[in-house]
């Protein structure tokens, strides 16, 4: 199974359209959220069996212009 990521993203003031339309365009999010609070958008992803997950957030997520800073939440099944 692969691993659900969430990840919040803070973009520079007035990219917050910019970020999420080009997190769209590369259709790797699960789901995508305008949120409040010290972050904009909050990203659910599944990161790809075998994937390094450091790896396909830094080559997936941060090289879209307009993003400050990223914090990512790794989850796991519990239950």
């Amino acid at each position: 199974m692969s691993p659900c990521v969430f990840v919040q993203i803070r973009c520079r003031p007035g990219a917050t359209y910019a970020v999420a339309d080009a997190i769209a365009l590369k259709e790797i999010h699960s789901e995508l959220y305008s949120t409040s609070g010290d972050y904009d958008l909050m990203m659910k992803l599944y990161i790809p069996e075998g994937a390094d997950i450091g790896h396909f957030i830094n080559e997936a997520v941060t090289g879209i212009d307009g993003i400050e800073r990223t914090l990512t939440t790794l989850t796991f099944k519990a239950f």
